[in-house]
This record gives structure tokens, sequence and C-alpha cells, in this order.
């Protein structure tokens, strides 16, 4: 047995586990307290609860809710985007919805702004720990994660606009005021995620190096990218130089710029935003 491996799966897990209990505590916090909505199938859990509390007076437990939702997601997620990644992802649905259910809400605040605001900042921090964990939150991030592996881009923007659709409807059904601060969290959840998740994000690196070979031999190491080497003179001494160019995903670049300096410390590197990249780009298999 692989004691290494065991304690990262091991970590993995606890990390998913944390993520889950900050993940109910946001719910019961700065959600239910407000009556505002996350997005995706979180905010349609909320948004069914908040349903049959109205109008059948029914208190439904929001797990009765949100497993059954995740179910077909949690199908496609383990055909198409990896038998590991949706276990992960099942743990973190089961307990975030235990949690959701038995966690107590302290009633932090009745400032509606102040929970859209700190609401969005824990909602994004939640899913950018399970996503850096190997796994989703579920619903729609099962959507979004399927895009991005697919299409090679990030998708999150695009499942904001999906979720600004159900909060719009909330506030047909109950509070344009409360749909419009939840429009509110959700944008900040989506801000923190692509600032702090960054794997559909890409990087361009040129080197210039005397040691193109050490140089493309970390980069295919750290990141299994390819590197094209170009040949030029540098203008200032009028002495040939060696510049690599290659593109990786903006969460390997520090990492891959530590490694590159240990082999030649007087390299020099420009790293450029990719906005889009056509062609093959290799990621990580789930």
């Amino acid at each position: 047995m692989n004691i290494k491996k065991v304690t990262t799966e091991c970590l993995k897990i606890l990390f998913i586990l944390l993520a889950a209990l900050l993940y109910a505590f946001n719910i019961n916090n700065f959600l239910h307290s407000s009556g505002l909505l996350a997005g995706g199938f979180t905010g349609l859990t909320l948004l069914i609860q908040q349903i049959f509390s109205e109008y059948l007076h029914i208190a439904v437990p929001f797990s009765v809710i949100y497993i059954p939702l995740n179910a077909i997601p949690a199908i496609i997620s383990f055909k198409f985007i990896g038998k590991r990644f949706t276990v992960y992802s099942l743990i973190f649905i089961l307990f975030s919805s235990i949690f959701t259910d038995i966690a107590p809400s302290l009633n932090l605040t009745d400032d509606i702004l102040l929970c859209a605001v700190f609401g969005g900042i824990l909602n994004g921090t939640a899913i950018s720990m399970c996503l850096l964990s190997g796994a989703t939150s579920g619903g729609t991030d099962f959507i979004s994660i399927f895009i991005s592996e697919k299409y090679g881009k990030d998708a999150w923007s695009y499942i904001f606009a999906g979720n600004v659709v159900i909060l719009l409807y909330s506030g047909v059904v109950f509070s344009w005021k409360g749909a419009m601060y939840s429009i509110i969290l959700q944008f900040v959840s989506t801000m923190i995620i692509q600032m702090l998740y960054k794997h559909y994000q890409k990087q361009t690196l040129f080197i210039i190096t005397e040691k193109p070979e050490e140089v493309y031999e970390v980069i295919r190491k750290c990141t299994n990218h390819d590197g094209t080497l170009f040949k030029g003179v540098g203008l200032y001494k009028g002495k040939q130089r060696n510049m690599i160019y290659s593109v990786v995903s903006s969460d390997e670049i520090h990492h891959v710029i530590s490694e590159i300096l240990k082999v030649d410390e007087n390299a020099f590197i420009n790293v450029t935003k990719s906005e889009m990249v056509h062609g093959r780009f290799y990621y990580r298999p789930k």
C-alpha cells in the first residue's frame, strides 16, 4: 500500500468535508436568514423549499430535494468526466445536504447586502475548495466541468448566465428585491471561483534561455505540454538567442517557472494571458 497516496486521498476527502461544512454554514446563515438564493441546483432547491413553505406550509428538508436533483448530472459526470471525480462530488453533495439540515442558524446579520456579498464569497470559496480537491458541488457545476473538459474553456460565466434565469424566476414568484440581491451573490461567487480555480485558464510562456533542452524537459515533465523553439539574435549584444514558446494552464504556471529557474537561473521569462487557444491542449484526466 502506498502510504503517500492514501494520505493524499484522506486529505482530499477532509478538504471536501470542510468545504461541505462551509457550504452548509453559508446556506443557513447568509441565504436562509435573508431569503437569498444561490445559483444552480442549490438555488433551485432553496426555491422549491420556499414554494412548499409559502403555498403548502410544508417544511421540506434540503437533502430530500438536493440529492435527487443531482442524480442525472452525477450519472453524466461518472460516464464522461471521471469516476473518482464523481465519487468525491457525491461525498460533498451528501454531507453538505446533511450539514445544511442539521446545522443551526447563528443569525449573524439581517443586512441583505452583507448577506449577498459575504454569502457569495463563502459560496465561491466552498466550491473552489471542492474543485481544487478534484470534486465539484454538483448540479450545474457538473455541467460547467463537462463543458470545460469538452471545449477547453472556462465555462463559469455561461453557468452564471443560466443561474440568473433561475433567480429572475424567483423574482416573479416571490420578490424582485431578493432576486436582484441573489444575482449579486451569484456574481461575487463566480468571481471568487474564477480567481481561485484557474485550471481552464491558460498562460503563454516566452522563455529566452541558454539551455533550451533542459527548459523544455521541465515544461514537459511538469505539464505534459509541448514547446516550440525559435532561434533569434539578441540585438544588444548581437548574439544568437533561443526562445521557447509554450502554453500551459494557469494553475501550473508558478510551479513551472520555479522549476525552470532551477535549471537556468538566468532565463528571461515573459508570461501573458491567453484569451483563446485553438488546437490540441492537454488537460490532466479527472
